[in-house]
């Protein structure tokens, strides 16, 4: 009984908060597409869709989920995780989609740019998304892609904007058409069996290539001794957000490796002051 109640003092915070199924009473069947909602006790000062990485297979939903969305609620931002739709483990194995669609682009941005929707018509205030390594690259083609409505194939046209007020890639995916740099897992991911080999889509999903005067500010987070996504995937997205004249920072570190999140037993003494850069950069620079 003693474990039962510590389990449950833990798992808390989780359960007290409440979960939506974002495509309820929609043209889309995607009933596995849940947003869950971490408020605090005041009024916020925004709110942030989390977008938890996984290579668009699966998703870590603890540290780059609850987590992220628990330390947001203690600073007074509302959180709002969202499980957006992926291949799937079994996908990375039995490689089915080579034979049926699956989950695959624009799902993944279809299920964002709907939370969006949902997030905008019920806050007034800033709405930002945050993303971590392919969760990273989904934040960041919202904030490139906002003016395309990926809703509309399911009869949806918002009267709120889709563009969000603030991105933050941690970690991200960017490129898909760099041989040197590219995630593989993660293009296979979105773009499915066949899709990875046509060389226009991985081009029109390559961050570096679509950013835009009008991209919202970016907080971008990266460390070089990332073993998973190389970490010039990030480079050449600062890159482009300077060139395009884009309000943003950039925090680099040299070690810290991958998958952290708001975790703090995966962080090491650079990477735990991420938290708290973003929380100065949203206060003071973010514009």
């Amino acid at each position: 009984m003693r474990r039962l109640l510590f389990v449950l003092l833990i798992l808390f915070p989780a359960l007290m908060s409440a979960q939506e199924h974002i495509w309820a009473g929609t043209r889309c069947k995607a009933t596995g597409v849940t947003m869950t909602e971490f408020l605090p006790e005041g009024e916020p000062e925004a709110a942030v869709i989390i977008c938890p990485g996984g290579s668009y297979h699966w998703l870590d939903f603890d540290a780059e989920g609850v987590k992220v969305a628990q330390w947001l609620r203690d600073n007074n931002i509302a959180a709002y995780v969202l499980r957006y739709r992926v291949a799937g483990k079994f996908e990375f194995i039995a490689k089915y989609r080579a034979v049926f669609r699956g989950h695959r682009h624009p799902d993944p941005l279809c299920d964002l740019q709907r939370a969006i929707q949902l997030v905008r018509e019920r806050y007034d205030g800033p709405v930002g998304v945050m993303g971590f390594s392919a969760g990273g690259h989904l934040v960041m083609s919202s904030g490139e892609f906002f003016s395309t409505n990926f809703l509309s194939r399911y009869g949806i046209e918002p009267e709120v904007s889709l563009r969000p007020d603030f991105v933050v890639p941690v970690y991200p995916v960017v490129t898909f058409a760099d041989s040197r740099y590219v995630h593989r897992r993660s293009r296979l991911g979105l773009l499915g069996e066949w899709d990875d080999l046509d060389r226009q889509l991985r081009d029109s999903l390559s961050l570096e290539k679509h950013v835009k005067t009008d991209t919202p500010p970016v907080f971008l987070v990266n460390c070089i001794d990332d073993p998973i996504v190389d970490y010039h995937n990030s480079v050449v997205l600062d890159s482009a957000l300077v060139a395009s004249g884009v309000s943003h920072r950039y925090l680099q570190f040299a070690t810290g490796g991958h998958g952290f999140g708001a975790d703090l037993s995966r962080q090491n003494s650079e990477t735990q002051v991420w938290q708290d850069e973003f929380l100065n950069w949203f206060h003071n620079e973010r514009h």
